[in-house]
């Protein structure tokens, strides 16, 4: 009985082997760093003509994950579990300014 090609499988061998990002190319010796992206981010929507998947590098890859994470407000720099920072450094530079003269 012969196993199903995993999507991976599949879209290295429809897809050329450069990231869709930052057009890196790989080759049989470094290919283990080029990833799978799912388009819509739904991992069962694969298609088998590969319309939901591009090859991305794996920093490309963190990077368009970490660019989706801050769009829906759940990983920016600025939120944590949903919480905005309000600390402002520089509040009251002016007065310290002040006393120092």
């Amino acid at each position: 009985m012969k196993r199903e090609p995993s999507y991976r499988e599949q879209a290295l061998k429809i897809y050329p082997w450069i990231c869709g990002r930052c057009a890196r190319e790989f080759t049989r010796a470094n290919v283990r760093e080029l990833t799978v992206h799912h388009r819509d981010h739904n991992h069962d929507n694969n298609p088998s003509d590969g319309s939901n998947w591009e090859l991305l590098c794996l920093y490309c890859h963190d990077n368009e994950h970490q660019r989706q994470l801050e769009a829906t407000g759940g990983g920016s720099s600025a939120s944590v579990a949903g919480r905005v920072s309000t600390h402002n450094p520089f509040a009251d530079l002016k007065e310290r300014l002040a006393k120092k003269r």
